[in-house]
């Protein structure tokens, strides 16, 4: 085993330095993406969640086709649908823009769908009592609904914010100076791989602390046993 090759290609401590300052640029477009995104998609998803209980037909159909035809499409392939073939009718958009449209569509389809199944979980007779005792269909909906329908659906809606998060690499396909972006572009300018161990590592800075935060949510949020 030749430890001395193997340090100098992936821990070389030069070119760690030389590149710091690129990885933590990139760590920190990767953090604002996934901010924007899981609070685009978790509010979008509830709203759509809680028009979709009106049980207007033609509002639900429009609802079910979006979030069926989001749920089936790469998201790779949304971004690149946005950013690249947009601009022929004249609705160009930033790497970043695209990336985050994209993301917090595909999210916002499966927050749809986990929240309608919490919301059809939740007994009837719940929302016929608070009915009963003089609360419109939306203040049922917002106080007593929602959020017994979140408890339900707390664990998926975690877990799913985690994969749409670690989705943001993919925004470097439309050159998104995101932190695996940045360190494969100086992985390629210094012909060495310690700038990709350094992204590695500046991914799970970012999604170690996302793990957490989504396991302690379901421990405190989930029901009583």
């Amino acid at each position: 085993m030749d430890l001395k090759a193997l340090v100098f290609s992936f821990f070389n401590l030069e070119i760690a330095l030389r590149y710091v300052p690129d990885i933590l640029a990139g760590m920190l477009v990767t953090v604002q993406l996934g901010v924007v995104v899981t609070a685009t998609g978790l509010l979008l998803g509830m709203l759509f969640a809680v028009l979709r209980a009106l049980q207007n037909r033609p509002l639900n159909f429009m609802i079910i086709c979006f979030a069926d035809i989001m749920r089936a499409l790469p998201p790779l392939v949304v971004i690149m649908m946005l950013f690249f073939a947009f601009p022929y009718i004249q609705l160009s958009m930033s790497a970043f823009v695209a990336t985050w449209l994209a993301l917090s569509l595909v999210l916002t389809a499966f927050v749809e769908e986990i929240c309608w199944a919490g919301i059809v979980s939740v007994p009837r007779g719940q929302a016929e009592a608070a009915r009963s005792t003089g609360l419109t269909w939306f203040q049922t909906m917002l106080h007593v609904v929602l959020p017994q329908a979140l408890k339900l659906t707390v664990a998926p809606l975690t877990n799913r914010v985690i994969a749409i998060t670690k989705s943001t690499a993919l925004g470097s396909v439309v050159g998104l100076s995101e932190v695996l972006n940045n360190a494969q572009s100086a992985m390629s300018n210094s012909g060495n791989a310690t700038p990709l161990m350094m992204g590695a590592v500046g991914c799970l800075l970012i999604f170690i602390p996302v793990v957490i935060l989504g396991r302690w949510i379901e421990t405190r949020f989930r029901w009583k046993q």
